[in-house]
């Protein structure tokens, strides 16, 4: 399957689509808005890629999620804030033990899943009280992130696929903290994750398909459920040093990546 560029939105700069410093996660709605987190708050951009609104967030914000109710999730260090989407604070969550640096967020059914970087490992909340911990109960007591971001993907049946990039691999667990599987490898062919720490981001999107970036050099691929390479969507258009390149894709599958240099958002689409 091959994709194109067909947009290109944000950028460094003081305009009210811009970003001053950074540009860390992204997330789609069920109306196809982008929602962009970065500095301290939210750009929410239209189908068209034109801004529809921004907030400030009350720190500087890693991660931003929508949930099927249309609130919006914002993480940051220590907390996790909840928004109405037009931009309006309903609720903080608060907890410096379990939300250390929370860098990812998702959901499925009553819970709320909150990737903590800190602490290496994703908190499972339901109806906002504390379950149990995700992908710590390993020899290494934790994912391995060298690039300081834990990064998930929630599928339709409630299995979380999250990069463990210092082991080159997706893994899959359930909520209960059961590691499912994997799929990945080192290597530096198109289909293997090279370096010393890939894949970095992960979405997943539709039955079967999981969409990753990597840093150094800078690429999106997307494979099946069973690991197989489906398309190397882009690999020449991002500054070479980027990292953490969040990953968003909507429902027809338009797939978008944050330029973490140059702090644009850029937007592939499928041929066909």
């Amino acid at each position: 399957m091959r994709y194109r560029k067909i947009q290109v939105m944000g950028g460094r700069g003081s305009a009210q689509d811009q970003f001053s410093s950074t540009l860390y996660s992204l997330a789609v709605d069920s109306h196809d808005r982008l929602y962009a987190a970065g500095d301290s708050g939210i750009k929410v951009f239209d189908s068209q890629g034109k801004l529809e609104r921004r907030w400030a967030t009350a720190k500087p914000v890693f991660a931003v999620a929508v949930a099927g109710s249309g609130m919006v999730y914002a993480g940051e260090k220590g907390q996790v804030e909840i928004f109405h989407p037009t931009g309006k604070l309903a609720d903080t969550w608060r907890e410096a033990q379990l939300l250390g640096r929370v860098s990812a967020i998702g959901f499925h059914k009553d819970s709320v899943l909150v990737g903590d970087a800190a602490h290496r490992s994703i908190r499972h909340f339901e109806k906002g009280v504390y379950r149990n911990t995700i992908g710590a109960n390993n020899r290494t007591s934790g994912l391995l992130i060298p690039n300081g971001a834990v990064s998930f993907g929630i599928d339709s049946d409630g299995v979380i696929h999250t990069a463990n990039p210092g082991k080159h691999r997706v893994e899959r667990y359930t909520v209960s903290d059961q590691l499912l599987g994997h799929i990945g490898r080192f290597g530096n062919d198109p289909a293997g994750f090279p370096g010393c720490c890939n894949p970095t981001n992960v979405a997943v999107a539709g039955r079967d398909r999981i969409y990753v970036t990597e840093k150094a050099g800078p690429r999106v691929k997307a494979y099946d459920f069973q690991g197989n390479l489906i398309s190397v969507i882009a690999a020449d258009e991002f500054d070479g040093n980027c990292k953490n390149m969040a990953i968003a894709v909507n429902g027809r599958g338009r797939v978008y990546v944050a330029d973490t240099v140059r702090l644009q958002i850029l937007a592939f689409s499928p041929e066909g």
